[in-house]
């Protein structure tokens, strides 16, 4: 069955790998991915699927009602998977004013065009909004029974399971504690809130950490990674202790497709990667990795390692259960975190032109001045 689906922010990190998996797996749909090309945007993250006959792009800001309306009507969109956001909590701690316009008046903007479009046809018809396990507020850390830190680099992926006895459930209530998070959270109520009043078919997920390849190096493992490449400073938060789930960003794109394609409707599904890990391990354990590919003494960066003032209401711990999903969709993750972080820190590494042209900027005067001379 032929469909026509729009991917917001498919030229971002969990986007690119969403809209690549959807293009190449679905050839009788036609992808419209709608990006805005902020700083976080990036077409060089899709040049392996640019040419594809069912591929389309559209440059458009999420809040731009009129430009929105018109792509649901060029394109007769029946699906949304809606990923387009600002996503980095120090920046919504510096500008919140930017995550309140993107998250919350985007998410709406777009909820209000589906709607209009779709004018109360709903079958065949889905709504599927991307969030994060940040929305539900933070856990408590406890020490694994019988380890103590700090965890040796080589600790297998057991080790890092058991931090805490709670997790966040699909029914956890909602307690954001960062601008990022607060925003996020709104707009899963907005979404939530359209299927209640309007009967709009919707889904919603919330998932933990994502790793992987094309992921902007503003987040934790690419700048590490960078950095320690270039031998810079490696700023840990606090003592490094709070800890993250972490998922394998193509493991996420595929549970995407299972839920947009066999979710229920209204249902809210957690994504999770079953891999608790604190900062300072995990940074360790990038050190001793980057430093084995290049052919240095493995360890010998860990003096990279600084502590700084930790960032205000840094919660201490997250972490998903997945259970839900895996029971009744299938899906469980493919990747163990050693063998994840190994292809992720080879595709940095092998890829250092990709990321210069991300840190010297020089990948957004390009797509400025192409869309200049259009």
């Amino acid at each position: 069955m032929s469909r026509n689906i729009l991917i917001t922010g498919g030229a971002g990190f969990i986007g690119s790998h969403v809209v690549r998996l959807f293009v190449t797996k679905y050839p009788d749909y036609r992808i419209v991915n709608l990006d805005k090309l902020t700083y976080a945007g990036n077409l060089a993250n899709l040049k392996d699927v640019e040419q594809a006959p069912n591929y389309r792009f559209e440059r458009c800001d999420i809040c731009d009602y009129d430009a929105v309306r018109a792509i649901f009507r060029k394109y007769d969109i029946d699906g949304v998977i809606h990923l387009a956001a600002e996503s980095h909590v120090d920046r919504s701690i510096k500008d919140p004013f930017t995550f309140a316009r993107t998250n919350v008046m985007g998410t709406l903007t777009l909820l209000q065009s589906a709607r209009e479009h779709w004018n109360g046809a709903w079958d065949g018809k889905l709504f599927y909004h991307i969030s994060t396990d940040e929305v539900y507020g933070a856990l408590e850390l406890t020490h694994p029974e019988g380890i103590e830190p700090p965890f040796s680099t080589t600790a297998s992926s057991t080790e890092h399971l058991a931090y805490g006895a709670d997790f966040f459930y699909e029914t956890t209530k909602y307690n954001p504690h960062s601008p990022y998070s607060a925003s996020k959270a709104s707009s899963d109520h907005f979404v939530r809130a359209y299927h209640d009043t309007y009967g709009m078919p919707t889904l919603v997920t919330n998932c933990s950490n994502n790793y992987g390849p094309y992921q902007f190096p503003e987040k934790l493992i690419p700048l590490f990674i960078n950095n320690i490449r270039h031998r810079k400073p490696l700023p840990v938060y606090g003592r490094g202790e709070n800890v993250r789930d972490w998922l394998y960003v193509e493991d996420h794109a595929r549970a995407i497709d299972v839920i947009f394609h066999r979710g229920k409707v209204a249902e809210t599904y957690n994504i999770g990667g079953f891999n608790e890990w604190k900062n300072i391990d995990l940074v360790r354990v990038l050190v001793c990795t980057v430093d084995r590919l290049l052919g240095r003494k493995e360890g010998e960066d860990m003096d990279l390692i600084t502590y700084v003032t930790d960032r205000p209401g840094h919660d201490m711990r997250y972490a998903i259960d997945s259970s839900k999903l895996q029971r009744e969709l299938g899906w469980e993750p493919s990747l163990q975190f050693e063998e994840g972080i190994g292809k992720t820190v080879r595709w940095y590494l092998d890829n250092q032109a990709w990321m210069d042209n991300i840190t010297s900027g020089e990948y957004e005067r390009y797509y400025e001045e192409m869309y200049r001379n259009r």
